[in-house]
C-alpha cells in the first residue's frame, strides 16, 4: 500500500512501511527536512522519497514507488523512469487550495512589481480563484487533459495563473521566455502541436513598451495545430494585428469565467510541462516532466534549500527567485517550489538595471526578501554596475540567505553577493562569517537541484558544489567509468536520479537515450554534459560543460577557471572564454572580455587589426593576471573587448558561438539567447565587411 492520505493523520506510513511522522494540520509549513537523516541504502532511499512524497496531498495512494527499465543500447531508448504509480494528484490543488483549506488564504503568495513600478498583491485565496478562473477558460477554450499550451508571456502575475491553470486541468504546458524571437516561438508551437498560444500586446523591457504579438503572429503562421492566440492586455497597444475567431482577449474569455472549478486528480507520470533546452547541436530538445515525481522533489527540494529551518520564524520568509518564469529554475523555485510548500515570494517583471541598476536592492527592501536566488552573470553585473559596493542607503538586513544556479560561480562574485547582498550577517574580524550560501548545481533534465552546499553547514567554499542532495548521488568519472583522483578533471554524472528526472524528450526518444544515456549505459548513468573535478575533501567543483574544454599542448583547462581569473581582476565586468585554433598548441584561449572602462571595447574590424595603446596596455595587464592566477599555459592567446557575451536565458554562457564569431565560421543556434542582439556587435568587432 502507499501512504495513508487522511489529511489529519500525523502519521503515515510508507509502501516500505516506513513511518513518515508530520506535525498534525501543519505539514508542510513546519516540517523540518534538513533534520531529516540521509538515507545509506537503496531501501531507504526510496522510503526517503516516498516521505517527501508524503509532504504533498494525494487524492489517492501510489502503490508502487519507483520503477525503472534498464537503458537498452539495441533498442537506442533510455531508461523508463516511473515514481509513485498508482498515485493520483493535482499539482494546482498542491500550490493553491491546499493552503487555503489550511487556514492561509490570507497569507502572500505573490508580491508582484512590475518594471515600470505597477504592483499587485495577490493572496493564496486570491491565487486559487484565478487559477480556478482561467481553468474554466482554458475549457471553454477547449482544452483538456493531454492537450499542449505554449505560454509566451514575461513575468506576470498572469503567467503563474495559466501555467497553474493548465496543471489543474492536465493539460501540458510550455512556457517560452517572452524575449526569444518569433523562429524560436515558432519551433516550440510547432514542435508541441499545441493549440492554444498565450501571449501578450507588449511587454516593458528597459522602460519601453516593445510590441510582443507581432511574433507571436508570425509564429503561428506557417503548420500547426494553433486554434486559438489568447493574449493579455499588458501594454495598451491595442492596435495590434487581430484574427477575428482566432485571437481572443484575456479580459474578455478568462475574467469573465466563475471563480470555482472542482479540480481533478491525475495518474502521478500525467505529463506536465516541456521544458525545452539548448543543445550543442541540433534543435532544442524538449523535456519531459511528470507530475507527482516532478512535484515531490520541487516542493522537498525548495523547503531543503531555501526555508528557515527555525519553523517558528519560518512565517516570515519572501523568496525571491529572480529568473524568468519560462527557465525550469523558475518552473522549480518561482513556481511549484516555493507555491507548494505555501511561502510568499517576490516575481519582477522586468532587467535589474531599469530604471538604475540599484532595482534589485529597492525590491529586497520593499517586501522584507530573506533569500535570494540569482545567476552568476547577474552578480558580475552587479559588481560592474557598483565597483565601490552596494550603497548603504540599502536596507539589506531581511536577507537570510543567497543563491546562485545557472553556471558554476565565480569565486570573486560569489565573495562578492555574500559580503554585499549579505553584508548585515558579517561580523569584523569573523572570516566564517555572512550567510548560507547555496551554490546550487542541476539542469532542465535533472528539474531540481542534484549539488549543493546546506544552508545549515558550518562552512562555504567560495564557488564550489559540494556534494549530492539527500536522496541523489554522483560522480565523477574518466570517459571509460573509472572515478577519478582528486584534481583531476572527468565527466559528472548522477548515479542515483531522483523523481523529478526529465523522463525523455517530446517526440524524440532515441536523442533521450543518445544525448544523456548512451555513454555509461552498462552502469545505467546520467551523463550531465559538464566537467567537474573533487577537491581534497571530496567536494564536487563544476568546470563547465565539457566542450568547453581548452586543450593546449595537452593540458585540459577549464573555461570557467580563466574566465574566474578574468573577473578577479578590477578591470573586468564579465569574461567568456572559448577554445579557438592554433596550429602550434592546438586549442589556444580566446577571451572576450566586457570591460568596466567601455572605452576599450573594440570598433568594427578590431580583433584583426592593431590594438590601440591603451587596448594593448589591458590586454597585458589581464594575460599577466591570469598567468598569476592559474599558470602561464592558461594565458589566452587573444583578448577582445566586447559589450556583452552570449548568455542563454539560464545565464550560461554560450562558448560555442564565441569560437565561431571569431573564427568565422557558421553560427549555430542563437534562438535561445537572452541578449541575442550582441552577437551582431561582436561580429563586428572580430570580422571586418
Amino acid at each position: 500500500m502507499g501512504i495513508e492520505v487522511a489529511e489529519t493523520a500525523a502519521v503515515r506510513t510508507t509502501a516500505g512501511g516506513t513511518a513518515v511522522v508530520l506535525e498534525e494540520g501543519q505539514a508542510p509549513y513546519r516540517d523540518q527536512v534538513t533534520a531529516w537523516p540521509e538515507p545509506q541504502t537503496e531501501a531507504e532511499r526510496i522510503a526517503f522519497w516516498e516521505r517527501a512524497a508524503a509532504r504533498l496531498e494525494w487524492n489517492e495512494p501510489w502503490h508502487t514507488a519507483h520503477s525503472a527499465t534498464p537503458v537498452d543500447t539495441e533498442a537506442r531508448r533510455g531508461p523508463e523512469l516511473r515514481w509513485f504509480d498508482g498515485g493520483r494528484l493535482n499539482a494546482a490543488v498542491n500550490c493553491a487550495d491546499r493552503h487555503v483549506a489550511a487556514g492561509l488564504g490570507d497569507k502572500v503568495a505573490l508580491h508582484f512589481e512590475g518594471e515600470p513600478g505597477d504592483r499587485r498583491t495577490v493572496t493564496y485565496r486570491e491565487l486559487q480563484e484565478l487559477v480556478s478562473q482561467a481553468a474554466n477558460a482554458l475549457l471553454a477554450l477547449g482544452i483538456g487533459k493531454g492537450d499542449r499550451v505554449v505560454i509566451y508571456l514575461p513575468v506576470l502575475v498572469e503567467t503563474i495563473v495559466i501555467t497553474l491553470a493548465c496543471a489543474r486541468i492536465g493539460a501540458v504546458h510550455s512556457l517560452v521566455f517572452g524575449g526569444f524571437s518569433a523562429e524560436a516561438l515558432k519551433f516550440r508551437v510547432e514542435d508541441t502541436r499545441a493549440k492554444l498560444l498565450v501571449t501578450t500586446d507588449g511587454q516593458y523591457r528597459r522602460g519601453t513598451a516593445v510590441p510582443v504579438k507581432a511574433n507571436a503572429d508570425e509564429a503561428v503562421s506557417g503548420e500547426n495545430a494553433i486554434e486559438h492566440v489568447l493574449v493579455i492586455n499588458r501594454t495598451g497597444h491595442t492596435d495590434i494585428n487581430w484574427v477575428e475567431g482566432r485571437d481572443v482577449w484575456w479580459h474578455d474569455v478568462v475574467e469573465s469565467q466563475p471563480r470555482v472549478h472542482q479540480a481533478e486528480a491525475f495518474d502521478a507520470e500525467t505529463p506536465l510541462f516541456i521544458m525545452y533546452t539548448s543543445g550543442t547541436t541540433g534543435q532544442p530538445k524538449g523535456l519531459v516532466h511528470t507530475t507527482g515525481g516532478y512535484l515531490t522533489q520541487a516542493s522537498f527540494s525548495h523547503s531543503y534549500l531555501f526555508s528557515n529551518p527555525d519553523p517558528d520564524t519560518r512565517a516570515d520568509d519572501v523568496h525571491w527567485c529572480t529568473a524568468d518564469l519560462a527557465w525550469v529554475t523558475a518552473h522549480t523555485y518561482e513556481i511549484y517550489g516555493p507555491l507548494s510548500n505555501g511561502v510568499s515570494q517576490v516575481i519582477y517583471e522586468g532587467v535589474p538595471n531599469a530604471p538604475h541598476p540599484g532595482r534589485h536592492f529597492e525590491v529586497i527592501q520593499r517586501y522584507g526578501v530573506t533569500s535570494y536566488y540569482t545567476a552568476p552573470t547577474l552578480v558580475r553585473s552587479l559588481m560592474g554596475w557598483f565597483p565601490d559596493g552596494i550603497p548603504a542607503e540599502y536596507n539589506l538586513s531581511s536577507i537570510r540567505l543567497a543563491g546562485t544556479v545557472g553556471e558554476a560561480v565565480n569565486p570573486e562574485a560569489w565573495r562578492w553577493l555574500r559580503a554585499q547582498v549579505g553584508r548585515d550577517s558579517l561580523v569584523a574580524g569573523d572570516p566564517s562569517s555572512g550567510i548560507p550560501m547555496v551554490d546550487t548545481w542541476w539542469q532542465s533534465e535533472t528539474g531540481a537541484t542534484v549539488l549543493s552546499p546546506r544552508q545549515t553547514d558550518a562552512s562555504f567554499k567560495p564557488g564550489c558544489a559540494t556534494r549530492a542532495l539527500p536522496g541523489l548521488a554522483t560522480d565523477i568519472v574518466d570517459d571509460g567509468g573509472a572515478r577519478v583522483g582528486a584534481e583531476q578533471q572527468g565527466n559528472i554524472v548522477v548515479t542515483k536520479t531522483g523523481p523529478s528526472m526529465a523522463r525523455t524528450v517530446w517526440g524524440n526518444p532515441e536523442r533521450y537515450f543518445s544525448s544523456y544515456w548512451e555513454k555509461y549505459a552498462a552502469q545505467g548513468w546520467f551523463l550531465a554534459g559538464d566537467g567537474a573535478r573533487f577537491d581534497a575533501d571530496d567536494d564536487t567543483w563544476i568546470l563547465g560543460r565539457t566542450d568547453d574544454v581548452i586543450n593546449i599542448s595537452g593540458h585540459r583547462l577549464s573555461t570557467i577557471e580563466i574566465e574566474s581569473a578574468l573577473v578577479s581582476h578590477p578591470a573586468v565586468v564579465e569574461a567568456g572564454v572559448c577554445p579557438t585554433y592554433d596550429a602550434k598548441t592546438g586549442h589556444a584561449a580566446t577571451a572576450f572580455v566586457v570591460p568596466l572602462d567601455k572605452s576599450l571595447i573594440g570598433a568594427e574590424g578590431a580583433a584583426a587589426a592593431a590594438l590601440t595603446a591603451e587596448q594593448a596596455a589591458a590586454v597585458a595587464a589581464l594575460r599577466e593576471h591570469v598567468a598569476t592566477q592559474i599558470g602561464p599555459i592558461a594565458k589566452p592567446r587573444d583578448v577582445v573587448f566586447v559589450p556583452d557575451v552570449p548568455k542563454t536565458r539560464s545565464g550560461k554562457i554560450m562558448r560555442r558561438l564565441l569560437t565561431q564569431l571569431f573564427e568565422g565560421t557558421t553560427l549555430g543556434d542563437t534562438t535561445s539567447l537572452q541578449n541575442e542582439p550582441c552577437i551582431a556587435e561582436i561580429q563586428a568587432i572580430c570580422q571586418p565587411r
